[in-house]
């Protein structure tokens, strides 16, 4: 077990809304972690008088006391008293002189993750203990900087254990592209006056055209007056930037797009002020847009291939239609059965923003152009499709579909033939590999004969050649045909 959800689940003394707390939490880690300058360990009660870690963070301007994973290990002699102590308490347990940890002097502070909603068993709403681990070996005077990282990460501490950080009111945004305080961090009192403002921020706001400090400086109205009148603004602008809600929201001055996150500060509910983390984001959103316009491009372009597909198609219907050969006709119906199969898979590209689709939605189409067949004189042909192939990418789609195409076409012309019967596509699917299992209630292979033909010959080059699965047809005269198809699904851990 790797993840927090395993590890707490595993406990069974957490209630979902419990865990989902800590996965929030967890995930605010490396800001902790960076601004407390040492690293931030999880810890959840195992039942037994013991904890176990769920989830550990270390310090990105500080060397770590835990060169090796900690998660999923039980909480240390040393530390088990402070961290039972904060999780009986309800109360913030510092370490009253140095712990030592392998050779290197620490300081341990304990602090109980109260959820706000009361979930755990603990009267006070006690669900886990998260724990800071100080490397005192490297202690030098501290910077401005430093000392004002350590009050934030003491706030931040104090919400936690009164059950006002995270706050669920807080949207679950992208990791990608989130700030970070050694990005910038700005610090705003209850009026939103700047406090602090650490260089990297001030060179964000000073790349976006404001050339002063922002120390003393109201930062709503600063950015009033950086962002031009014509440009629309996010609503969410107004209430980040007093640090009235914990949202993210961009500014976008002179080309340059700063990305902001407020951490609103609160001492027993009341708002004191809030923290303000901001990231130069141009280049980020310049990327973005250029995947925007590729996925589009790309988009336009499975478009144009599934309209030019069905114009050959319908030209092969037309020329099918007009010849006086029996067997020319079929060769052009089932040319155009198959130019439709592809143009399936490229409509359905079309559609969405991944080079991947659902396959079950392709072959449920599939199997209309594939209907088409039953209408043939003294043939009444049913299909079933049971089963799920769920996602593929698009370059084992198109194959699978043509190949699919042909087996389903062969087993109605040929396996039932001047008769009634049923079709049955069975998709059974593994992690690696999926099993399509094509079974016919028809007349049967005669003597277990393979047919030797085209349709035949396309089924083998897809399959094998293109997919590189295996086929495997069954049967025996009288008895029906069954089609079974693997193909490896490598491309699942490549």
């Amino acid at each position: 077990m790797s993840t927090l959800s395993d590890l707490a689940n595993a406990q069974g003394r957490l209630a979902d809304h419990d865990v989902e707390w800590l996965h929030r939490l967890a995930g605010d880690g490396q800001l902790l972690a960076d601004l407390a300058s040492a690293d931030i360990v999880v810890w959840i009660e195992t039942g037994d008088g013991s904890f176990v870690a769920v989830a550990h963070a270390r310090p990105s301007g500080a060397a770590t006391l835990f060169y090796r994973d900690i998660v999923g290990e039980r909480v240390r002699p040393q530390w088990r008293t402070q961290v039972q102590g904060a999780f009986d308490s309800a109360e913030i347990v510092d370490s009253s002189s140095p712990d030592w940890f392998e050779e290197t002097p620490t300081r341990v502070r304990a602090v109980p993750i109260v959820n706000e909603r009361r979930g755990g068993e603990n009267q006070a709403g006690v669900i886990g203990v998260v724990t800071r681990h100080t490397n005192l070996g490297e202690a030098r005077t501290p910077s401005r900087q430093q000392i004002t990282f350590d009050e934030c990460a003491n706030d931040i501490f104090r919400m936690i254990a009164d059950g006002s950080f995270p706050d669920p009111a807080a949207p679950t945004s992208p990791r990608r592209g989130a700030p970070r305080a050694s990005d910038g961090l700005i610090r705003i009192d209850v009026d939103g006056i700047t406090t602090f403002a650490s260089p990297n921020a001030l060179s964000a706001f000073n790349r976006m055209g404001f050339d002063d400090e922002l120390e003393g400086e109201s930062l709503a109205e600063v950015t009033t007056r950086l962002v031009p009148p014509s440009r629309q603004v996010d609503e969410s602008l107004p209430v980040v930037v007093t640090g009235r809600a914990p949202w993210r929201t961009d500014i976008e001055a002179r080309g340059v797009t700063v990305s902001l996150r407020a951490i609103p500060l609160k001492d027993h509910g009341t708002r004191i002020g809030a923290i303000l983390l901001c990231r130069d984001v141009s280049e980020l959103r310049h990327q973005e847009q250029e995947l925007i316009t590729k996925d589009a491009t790309i988009r336009e372009i499975h478009h144009r291939v599934k309209n030019n597909l069905q114009t050959v198609a319908s030209l092969l219907r037309i020329q099918a239609r007009r010849t006086h050969s029996d067997e020319a006709r079929d060769a052009l119906t089932q040319a155009m059965r198959r130019v439709d199969s592809i143009a399936v898979v490229h409509d359905t590209l079309a559609q969405g923003l991944t080079q991947k689709v659902d396959f079950d939605e392709v072959f449920h189409r599939v199997l209309k152009l594939v209907a088409e067949v039953a209408s043939a004189p003294n043939t009444r042909a049913r299909t079933r499709s049971t089963g799920r192939f769920g996602v593929l990418p698009s370059e084992y789609a198109t194959p699978l579909a043509l190949a699919l195409t042909e087996v389903v076409t062969n087993a109605v012309e040929h396996g039932l033939a001047g008769q009634e019967g049923m079709v049955t596509i069975d998709a059974a699917r593994t992690e690696e590999n999926l099993r399509v299992t094509v079974h016919d209630t028809g007349k049967g292979l005669p003597e277990g004969r393979i047919g030797q033909g085209l349709g035949t010959q396309i089924i083998r080059t897809l399959i094998q050649g293109e997919l590189s699965g295996s086929i495997e047809w069954r049967g025996s005269e009288g008895e029906g045909t069954e089609v079974v198809i693997d193909i490896p699904l490598r491309w699942l851990t490549t």
